[in-house]
């Protein structure tokens, strides 16, 4: 067959074929109408919804159009000329930014003021909660369908004849190691959680149908922080905490956040720090919500902050010796399997 020589390119975007003027119907040519597209890293057409992020893809996309071929070659896009006398006179000058005088730093004594925060209901309500449990405990009043405290027993309180039946239970504490699962008051392993829980107690008593309160202590919370450009806000997590007495207070470079726990015997978690910026008090706010504190200092300068805080020395305790009272040696106890059993780690099931 001989070769037609009279076939002219075809400039319809994603074509690219040769044609036959005479031979030129209106669906003989398939190619996008559109122009092309390059956003983020994908390259696809405008009149179509293909996209890909390999380029030899976005070439071999099959058109979405079918029409004639175009033997017209479209207009190359307008340069601008460049002016390179303008280019050469143009001087561009770049200045450092105008930075005013730092502000004083006051002493990290300076009197503090403490915020009034907005307190969510959430945590109101979960604050109440634990008030009429606590007011229960105090009045010595317990109320049916309390479950024992004893670990291992289930009986509910029904009424002071529930007192004079048998409470069978563990007198040890749970832990589950290594797949296991057992009481360190007696020898019966499991690898079943419900099993685990229905385990029989080893030793009988009498019931007890109120947790004993533990003693104050602190407790650890976890804290983080960021910035916005007028803002440094940090974010103490944590639940059940009581609004009433726990507190945010603020100096212009230094942050005291304390909470109290009454579930936990009261027992407290405290945040001070010195601040790396210097804050604006009037404009700093606290809100304490059911999962969390934020406090929202507000920049008393422009400009970003490196870090939080400053590193501050703990204070120093002086330690007194106490005279160590001389025991026997038929006295002394070997602690190994105590230490071992708290080496695995144990979670108080009774409370």
């Amino acid at each position: 067959m001989p070769e037609n020589t009279n076939l002219i390119q075809c400039y319809n975007r994603g074509c690219g074929q040769l044609f036959d003027p005479n031979d030129n119907d209106k669906d003989t040519c398939c190619h996008h109408p559109g122009a092309p597209v390059f956003h983020d890293a994908y390259k696809g057409w405008s009149c179509c919804n293909k996209k890909s992020v390999d380029f030899t893809e976005f070439l071999n996309i099959k058109g979405c159009t079918l029409s004639k071929h175009n033997s017209v070659k479209p207009v190359e896009p307008e340069k601008k000329a460049l002016n390179k006398d303008l280019e050469q006179k143009q001087v561009i000058e770049v200045r450092a930014p105008i930075v005013g005088p730092r502000l004083p730093r006051p002493p990290f004594d300076t009197p503090v003021v403490t915020l009034k925060p907005n307190v969510a209901e959430s945590l109101k309500q979960s604050v109440l909660n634990t008030s009429q449990q606590a007011a229960v405990i105090t009045d010595g009043t317990i109320a049916i369908g309390t479950i024992c405290k004893n670990g291992g027993c289930s009986a509910a309180y029904e009424g002071p004849q529930t007192n004079d039946s048998i409470c069978t239970h563990h007198p040890g504490f749970p832990v589950f190691h290594e797949g296991l699962k057992f009481w360190t008051c007696c020898q019966k392993r499991t690898t079943d959680f419900n099993t685990f829980l229905n385990q029989p107690g080893c030793t009988t008593g009498t019931h007890k149908w109120v947790k004993e309160a533990a003693a104050a202590g602190t407790i650890k919370c976890r804290w983080d922080w960021h910035q916005t450009p007028e803002y440094v806000i940090v974010s103490v997590y944590a639940k059940k905490y009581d609004p009433s007495t726990s507190f945010v207070k603020l100096n212009p470079i230094r942050l005291n956040v304390k909470l109290f726990f009454c579930e936990e015997g009261n027992a407290s978690f405290e945040l001070d720090l010195e601040l790396r910026g210097v804050i604006d008090l009037d404009k700093s706010s606290a809100s304490m919500l059911g999962t969390k504190v934020e406090v929202k200092l507000k920049k008393a300068e422009p400009g970003a902050w490196s870090k939080l805080d400053f590193p501050r020395a703990p204070p120093q305790v002086e330690q007194k010796e106490t005279p160590q009272p001389q025991v026997e040696e038929d006295d002394l106890v070997d602690l190994s399997s105590v230490e071992a059993i708290n080496s695995i780690g144990q979670i108080n099931m009774a409370g």
